[in-house]
């Protein structure tokens, strides 16, 4: 017999940082609670420059830690105290922390895994790997965002099919295209609204600025485009100044412009004449999806997880995806300018949409709870 009190599912995050891993996180909790699932979360460090973005509805609990190691003894109390039905993670390292922390536990919550990367890029090294295989082992579901991704999880971490879900990375299509509206543009760095407007070819790279995210390699490219064109470099991380030196040697500081974190990426995205990822792994980015949305086709490399997958969905000429050298360098050269002042028509495949998303994971949810 099916209990009248509603599925209870507790989101775990390290903290608001702007990575698509957060970003999803918050968006399926909200998402979550539409479909009859009450959601809540903890956070072990409440600081981050998504906090403003947690929705209001969201009950959220911080344990005022530094790191996630620090914060164990807090978050077991937590879940004892809350007992919830699902536990979710979107970071490896929190799943596999979780999957230790379970461990001794009578009664435990379900818990359920969504591997943001690709795992024979991000668990290059062994022991690392070994790790993974353990924690996904303990996990009831694994949730992967492509078919790439979930044949590895098969092949090489042993999660078996009846543990294992497909499922898209959602897009809020409707929030992020009133966004991209706003007016006037944002302005980071001292920019202006005129850099994306003109004859000039204006390009958009966002991310955090870490050696995944493939920041130098697209750098290295950039001599060989027009002078006129201009790179607006949205997102911070620990790579920052050594991304300015390195654009400053290559003589192309005055045409590559790191913005910081914006609030509003999706104006820019909207305005650009092509959104650009240079990663080194991913699982599926969740800036091409949110470029589609905004209208703006998409260069990626073949590293970007289940990129090529959202090509083949997506029309003919929306996504290319093309190895990082000189083939990237003809593909932007190849790009027209849009004169776009605002989001044209989404370009995004319809299986992201988010009430399509949310609706198969709380059926999957609630079959896992209540099966």
């Amino acid at each position: 017999m099916r209990r009248l009190e509603p599925l209870r599912c507790l989101c775990v995050l390290p903290s608001f940082a702007g990575g698509g891993a957060e970003r999803v996180t918050l968006l399926l909790a909200e998402a979550l609670a539409a479909q009859g699932i009450a959601s809540s979360l903890v956070v072990v460090d409440g600081n981050g420059p998504l906090a403003p973005a947690v929705p209001r509805s969201l009950s959220v609990k911080v344990l005022h830690r530094r790191r996630l190691r620090q914060a164990l003894p807090a978050l077991a109390r937590h879940i004892l105290c809350e007992r919830p039905d699902i536990l979710f993670s979107s970071l490896d390292y929190v799943t596999a922390a979780l999957a230790g922390l379970l461990l001794p536990f009578r009664r435990r919550p379900r818990l359920v895994a969504r591997e943001a990367n690709l795992p024979s890029l991000a668990y290059a090294g062994a022991g690392l790997s070994r790790w993974m295989r353990f924690a996904y082992g303990r996990c009831d579901l694994v949730i992967a965002s492509s078919r790439r991704m979930a044949e590895e999880l098969r092949a090489h971490y042993r999660v078996c099919e009846r543990r294992l879900m497909l499922l898209p990375n959602p897009v809020d299509v409707s929030a992020l295209r009133r966004h991209a509206r706003a007016q006037p543009l944002p302005a980071p760095g001292g920019l202006t609204d005129d850099v994306c407007v003109g004859e000039a070819r204006c390009f958009v790279a966002s991310g955090r600025l870490v050696p995944q995210k493939g920041f130098d390699r697209l750098l290295a490219c950039w001599p060989h485009m027009h002078p006129g064109d201009r790179l607006i470099v949205l997102g911070d991380g620990p790579g920052r100044e050594g991304l300015m030196r390195q654009a400053e040697a290559l003589g192309v500081a005055g045409r590559v412009h790191f913005a910081g974190f914006v609030d509003n990426p999706w104006a820019w995205y909207a305005r650009a004449d092509a959104v650009l990822l240079a990663s080194r792994f991913e699982g599926m980015p969740n800036v091409a999806l949110e470029a589609l949305a905004c209208g703006a086709p998409v260069i990626a490399t073949p590293e970007s997880g289940g990129i090529g997958e959202l090509a083949d969905e997506a029309a003919p000429g929306d996504v290319a995806v093309v190895p990082m050298g000189e083939p990237y360098i003809a593909a932007m050269q190849a790009v027209s300018v849009r004169h776009a002042c605002g989001p044209s028509a989404s370009r995004l495949p319809s299986v992201h949409a988010m009430e399509v998303v949310a609706a198969a994971l709380a059926t999957r949810l609630k079959a896992l709870a209540w099966g």
